[in-house]
């Protein structure tokens, strides 16, 4: 009869040791691996902030820069006090909380549907992608051809719209067709990311709740979504942000007019229309806080640990 005996306590201490150096030896390589691209990363981004924020301090108006003065904080006084830095920023915000929202459930029900579907998956999720996969100028260019007075066919399709009715004679409709063209190109991208998350959602965890008695909808909201917190986050997160930054669409279908800059827009036209280096520097590192607020905004909102949300919790 053989016994079983515990290991020692001395043997315990060496394994663990001996774990924990070559955790450290792991960490080590992962760090001088990953520090060029680093370094690199600091070298490209970091340098056109810092000269940013420096051209921010002057007046400097690129077609005379021997007159650049110091000003301080005076450009972002002038920014801040400025009407149209608020209305395009409210238009920025706007769609960037409605554009959001509705890929949200838009992008939910499509990854459901790729999740679920069970014949043709790759010609329907092939087709539920293709938007993404063009790029923003000509999907701009093909709105705003479908909401044209003269050629377009949206008028034709909706029924409860005058034929003769322009959507780019007035400020909602006009923000109506940029959210349109924004929503259409990027719900597919929010459909991928929550996708991946569906995929990570237990199906014995759905069986048992099935077992138990729990409705399709009391499955959602009970399993499925608590599950998938951390994949909406990172959905969130990354088209928020560049729903924030919207330029294309705006630039193509209405450059601007009835009141439908955005924030992005602005800053172009202070740096390459008018060539005012130092307001327009202002308003780059205004954008870019902004930035920045909101990414802390929504990771606190969903107070989502990712750490746990890998496993090494």
């Amino acid at each position: 009869m053989s016994t079983v005996t515990a290991p020692r306590r001395e043997d315990v201490r060496q394994a663990q040791a001996a774990e924990s150096d070559r955790t450290k030896s792991e960490n080590r390589l992962g760090l001088r691996l990953v520090a060029p691209a680093v370094v690199f990363m600091l070298l490209v981004t970091a340098w056109p902030m810092l000269q940013a924020l420096y051209l921010s301090l002057f007046r400097y108006r690129l077609t005379a820069p021997d007159d650049r003065e110091f000003v301080g904080i005076a450009n972002y006084t002038t920014v801040l006090t400025d009407r149209l830095f608020w209305l395009d920023t409210w238009n920025t915000v706007l769609i960037m909380v409605v554009t959001v929202a509705v890929e949200l459930v838009i992008g939910f029900a499509f990854a459901m549907v790729m999740h679920r579907i069970v014949f043709a998956r790759g010609v329907i999720r092939t087709s539920i992608l293709i938007p993404y996969g063009i790029i923003t100028v000509v999907s701009a260019f093909a709105w705003q051809f479908a909401f044209s007075l003269n050629n377009g066919f949206v008028n034709n399709w909706l029924p409860f719209v005058d034929e003769n009715f322009n959507w780019f004679g007035d400020h909602w409709p006009a923000m109506f067709a940029i959210m349109v063209s924004e929503i259409w190109k990027t719900t597919p991208f929010m459909a991928l990311l929550l996708l991946a998350g569906l995929s990570q959602v237990s199906e014995d965890m759905l069986e048992a709740a099935k077992v138990d008695g729990a409705t399709w909808w009391q499955r959602l909201w009970k399993v499925i979504l608590p599950n998938m917190r951390a994949a909406i986050m990172v959905a969130v997160l990354f088209r928020a942000l560049d729903a924030y930054r919207i330029f294309d669409n705006i630039f193509v279908m209405t450059k601007g007019a009835q009141e439908t800059e955005s924030a992005s827009f602005l800053t172009y036209r202070q740096v390459i229309e008018q060539v005012q280096l130092g307001l327009g520097s202002a308003l780059s590192v205004l954008l870019f806080l902004s930035v920045l607020l909101i990414a802390w905004l929504i990771v606190k909102l969903f107070k989502v640990d990712l750490a746990q949300a890998r496993g090494e919790g």
